[in-house]
Order: C-alpha cells, then sequence, then structure tokens
C-alpha cells in the first residue's frame, strides 16, 4: 500500500507516494540532497532545475556503474556454481 511522505529535497517541501517505509524513504531523500549539494558546491549560481538535472545524470552514472558490476558479479557466481556442480559430478 502506497504511504504518503512529506519530503524536503532541496529546500523544496514535496508530497510523495510510496511503497517504502519511513527510513527507507529518508534514507534517499538525504542522498538526493547530497548529490544536489555536491553540485552546487561545484559550480556558481546554478539554477535549480540545472542541478536537479545535474543531480540526476550523477545519480544515473553511478546507478549503470553498479549494475555492470553487479552483472560481473552475478556471471562470476555462476561460473563458479557451474565449475562446482562439474567437478561434484566428476567425483560421483
Amino acid at each position: 500500500m502506497k504511504n504518503s511522505h512529506k519530503i524536503t529535497v532541496l529546500g523544496r517541501e514535496l508530497s510523495v507516494l510510496s511503497d517504502s517505509e519511513d527510513e527507507e524513504v529518508a534514507n534517499v531523500v538525504q542522498f538526493v540532497n547530497e548529490k544536489m549539494e555536491e553540485v552546487l558546491r561545484s559550480g556558481n549560481g546554478i539554477k535549480t532545475l540545472n542541478v536537479a538535472i545535474l543531480a540526476a545524470l550523477n545519480i544515473s552514472e553511478e546507478l549503470l556503474i553498479l549494475k555492470g558490476v553487479n552483472k560481473d558479479l552475478c556471471d562470476q557466481i555462476e561460473r563458479r556454481a557451474e565449475k562446482l556442480i562439474q567437478l561434484i559430478d566428476e567425483a560421483n
């Protein structure tokens, strides 16, 4: 069931619906605010919309990198599992 959460991102209050618990929503809001603050610190007088866009791009880049790392790890686990199955079959 979706719950309504009042959040503040870069000083703007918003109301969002989410299936997540309050703590999870708070963690996401904190992460987004940190990313937006990083962008703000990197330039002078950047407009809020540009800050949001740049922060979204930075977050997306991190996500795609982590998805790649996750896929690589899953592939490694699958190869090791196949090798273990092969060794077990050979032992029998």
